[in-house]
């Protein structure tokens, strides 16, 4: 095998071929069949393909079309979150019309838009320890776009156990990763991260940020890989991590091999302890918290119980660490606005004689910086369960929804 460079390709294509082409389908992939070191052969193994994509969030959302419009035949997407409006500046395979519905079947008709001959498998669960193996049985090819280490390693280990390739990327802020794990072929994620990075140093991009191109780019490139680990064609990025700083403008590439501190893989663990985080299933709001730092020890209050308190004249003080534009959609009557990056700035602010209701959008931010304020010393702090979000849907129906 050879690539489009001339270079020999050591990575034999990890799908067989399916039946040949009809007409229509060589016509459609005309201009991808012209590549040189492609041909219908590679095109074949595409269409024989069957794809697990974990997440349809940014990454997801810019990966999955280029899969289908490339050919690959069965897609597979797990995903148990629903469109949400902040989702819509990155996730480009929703739109207005989907908020509120459940993002794999936002992304089923996305694709059937491309291409109603890709079959789409709709998977509306968390991934988890329990499912994850039997998930996995079903498919060829992993690609993780999920935005949390407990996820990563056990897509990660799952992959290694089920001996298929996984295609991984992350995001943050102006900046993303790739890499490609495949046990029998090189190293895996354990060997680049043997040790996950502290809660409190393992920001999300729903506290974080992220621009919407750096999700387009690894997005895409993630596609990339899979086709190539399909094929045959190319080098995937194997022992390989790519990074991209927006920025700059600029790519650097790590080589990475075995590491001696890598814990060797034999099955499925805790993962949330892995990552020193609270064992047990949680809410996707309550994984993004903990990805975020938040301290298992913080008490949470439900809307409808503070709306009680607040009607029976309960002296609180309520902290909204949203930022400005965020607040300016939406706003608790009496919260003053702290946010999240300027929190320990203003501790002073904060009262201690009082208690005190830290919200955000959902509850992520929130559980942050509940996780910060305790570490110095205030121990009064509750955090508003859903956020101003489950607020507005359940007590004050006035309020925006975003």
């Amino acid at each position: 095998m050879t690539t489009s460079s001339g270079a020999s390709s050591k990575f034999a294509g990890a799908v067989e071929p399916g039946p040949p082409l009809h007409r229509d389908r060589v016509e459609r992939y005309s201009r991808q069949l012209l590549l040189p070191g492609f041909g219908e052969l590679a095109q074949r193994r595409l269409a024989n393909a069957r794809v697990l994509v974990i997440g349809a969030g940014g990454l997801g959302s810019a990966s999955i079309p280029y899969l289908a419009s490339s050919g690959v035949g069965t897609i597979g997407v797990i995903d148990s979150d629903v469109v949400e409006l902040s989702n819509l500046h990155r996730q480009v395979s929703h739109g207005i019309g989907d908020i509120g519905r459940s993002k794999v079947a936002s992304i089923v008709d996305t694709v059937a838009a491309i291409d109603p001959q890709i079959v789409v498998v709709p998977h509306s669960v968390r991934l988890t320890a329990d499912n994850a193996l039997s998930l996995f049985a079903n498919y060829d090819v992993v690609l993780d776009g999920s935005d949390n280490f407990p996820t990563r390693y056990l897509t990660n280990d799952a992959a290694a156990l089920s001996a298929i390739p996984l295609v991984w990327g992350a995001i943050f802020r102006y900046s993303g990763q790739l890499g490609v794990a495949w046990a029998a072929q090189g190293p895996n994620y354990r060997d680049l991260f043997p040790v996950p990075p502290a809660p409190d140093q393992a920001t999300s991009c729903a506290v974080g940020g992220v621009l919407p191109s750096v999700c387009a780019t690894i997005g895409a490139l993630m596609s990339a890989e899979a086709i190539k680990v399909i094929t045959g064609v190319g080098e995937p990025l194997v022992g390989r991590v790519n990074s991209f700083d927006a920025i700059t403008g600029r790519f650097r590439e790590l080589r990475y091999g075995p590491s001696p501190d890598a814990l060797p893989i034999t099955g499925l663990i805790d993962y949330q302890q892995f990552c020193g985080l609270p064992s047990g299933e949680s809410s996707p709001e309550l994984v993004r918290a903990e990805n975020s730092g938040h301290s298992a020890a913080t008490p949470t209050v439900n809307v409808q119980r503070l709306a009680e308190r607040m009607a029976a004249n309960e002296t609180l003080q309520l902290i909204d660490v949203r930022e400005p534009a965020e607040a300016d959609i939406a706003r608790i009557t009496g919260a003053e606005l702290i946010p999240l990056g300027t929190l320990v700035d203003a501790i002073e602010q904060i009262r201690t004689d009082v208690p005190v209701i830290i919200h955000c959008h959902h509850d992520g931010r929130a559980h942050s910086a509940a996780a910060r304020l305790r570490e110095r010393g205030l121990h009064n702090i509750e955090v508003l369960e859903g956020g101003i979000d489950a607020y507005a849907a359940l007590v004050d129906h006035t309020l925006a929804r975003y």
